[in-house]
């Protein structure tokens, strides 16, 4: 009997150490996607009075995955928690309209002072040139330490067409201009290749089925705006015509 329960209980330690492997190995794995799709790099004004990080991250499909289950495994989380997470993150994103950028200054010495910032931002999406359509407001004020906030560029063209069609490469420019460390190097450019990023994975599951919930409830609600709007006209119209055939008959009669 002690025989037995000695195997069960080193039966149960191996399952435990590999369990424990599995999920380390899983983690790296995460850690390395999350890594990916960062960029950064160190710029140092030439008499050293000024030191300058910057780090960016694109939010590929692949990025937002594996960030969901990372987060998921850091935190314990049921399946519940982890897709009203990809639901929060997912809304906070717009990606159904935008292109969402993280960016992070790190500042030694003499502050940056980077406002308007938006100036300072280019992305190229093929042969597209893009400027932010929104990005952290926090931003504008000086910076003398370390500082994050998201930038968002625009998705689609007038015509409904996605930039990012047929794109295999993203290159976010920052203007050199917006920092002494910067100026002598020239313009800062980051570059990321999509071409394998699939961003149809994120339109799967519960959270991609409530942010469709929530756009078309959204698109039903400026519908019947425009409804009411274009019933108002209608009304005025149909009052205009109804006076103008008024005095028309009053002039026949005359």
């Amino acid at each position: 009997m002690k025989f037995i329960l000695r195997l069960a209980f080193g039966a149960a330690i191996a399952a435990l150490c590999v369990l424990g492997y599995a999920v380390t190995s899983e983690a790296r794995i995460e850690e390395r996607i999350l890594n990916a799709w960062t960029r950064s790099g160190e710029f140092s004004e030439g008499s050293g009075v000024q030191f300058v990080r910057i780090r960016a991250t694109y939010y590929s499909a692949e990025y937002i995955e594996a960030l969901v289950r990372s987060e998921a495994e850091r935190n314990l989380w049921t399946r519940d928690e982890e897709e009203q997470f990809r639901f929060s993150l997912l809304r906070a994103l717009n990606l159904a309209e935008t292109i969402a950028f993280h960016i992070e200054f790190d500042v030694t010495g003499v502050p940056v002072h980077p406002q308007p910032f938006d100036r300072h931002l280019t992305l190229f999406a093929g042969r597209n040139r893009l400027n932010p359509v929104d990005y952290d407001r926090r931003f504008n004020f000086r910076i003398q330490d370390t500082r994050d906030g998201m930038v968002w560029f625009p998705r689609y063209d007038a015509s409904g067409r996605s930039f990012l069609d047929g794109v295999r490469d993203l290159h976010l420019v920052i203007s050199g201009s917006i920092s002494q460390a910067t100026t002598r190097s020239g313009d800062v450019r980051f570059v990321w290749d999509i071409s394998g990023d699939d961003p149809s994975v994120l339109g799967t599951g519960t959270a991609a089925a409530r942010l469709e919930i929530d756009r078309l409830i959204r698109r039903t609600e400026m519908l019947r705006t425009d409804r009411d709007t274009a019933q108002e006209q209608m009304s005025a119209l149909e009052a205009e015509l109804a006076e103008i055939n008024a005095r028309i008959d009053e002039l026949q009669r005359q």
